[in-house]
């Protein structure tokens, strides 16, 4: 993999290789993004899915600062955009989807992209201390969780728990898995925006964004559904 001529690696160069080898399409969002201050809600959204754009044509810009930049510029703060809400699974690396380097999204994530109160409170934080413009609950295909809760799969541990919070969102998915994931974003997403009063009084005052949106594992794109 190719090297910078300082002996360091960067970002770019890291990606470029990765494409090289056959592994290509991860992201993340342009370095010049607005001040989240400046941004109106719909503008934060649209950054994220332009971001996203550039993800699914494998035409990455977030790469072209250093990582050690990168770090240097966020050590002391965080200003993020946007706030995404995001399942666990591995296959989904929220700021790669969303073409956005380090201190620009602010991201929570649970199997499931569950809205619970430790969710809740994290993304009332997002809103009320770092002034997020933009929340968006991604849920992705082929979900596992989803899977689970839909069969009424016995799972081990503390694995059921998530059922209480999957099950509203689901139950009328009639085994459709593809259903569900989609019907599950948008109860977490009307969860998310109508029961805390906190991010509702953002919304209405400040027109802070609360969306929904499917990430699909094979085309890496995100299609917006709440």
């Amino acid at each position: 993999m190719p090297k910078s001529t300082t002996g360091e690696w960067t970002r770019r160069q890291f990606v470029a290789g990765v494409a090289a080898a056959g592994v290509a399409g991860r992201v993340v969002w342009g370095a010049g993004s607005s001040a989240p201050a400046t941004m109106t809600g719909d503008a934060a959204l649209r950054e994220l899915m332009a971001g996203n754009e550039r993800f699914a044509a494998g035409k990455i810009t977030s790469f072209a600062e250093d990582l050690e930049i990168l770090k240097a510029k966020t050590v002391s703060k965080q200003e993020p955009f946007a706030a995404v809400l995001s399942c666990a699974d591995s296959r989904v690396p929220v700021e790669i989807v969303f073409d956005e380097s380090i201190g620009k999204i602010f991201v929570g994530r649970v199997a499931g992209n569950i809205v619970t109160p430790e969710i809740m409170a994290s993304m009332e934080y997002g809103v009320a201390v770092l002034g997020v413009r933009a929340i968006l609950v991604l849920g992705h295909t082929n979900c596992g969780a989803i899977s689970a809760a839909v069969g009424g799969k016995e799972v081990p541990g503390q694995i059921s728990v998530l059922y209480q919070h999957l099950m509203p969102g689901v139950r009328d998915a009639h085994g459709d898995v593809a259903a569900a994931v989609k019907a599950n974003v948008i109860f977490q997403t009307r969860l998310l925006g109508e029961s805390s009063t906190v991010i509702a009084k953002a919304v209405k005052d400040q027109g802070v964004k609360v969306a929904g949106g499917v990430y699909d594992l094979g085309t890496g794109r995100v299609t917006i559904v709440a």
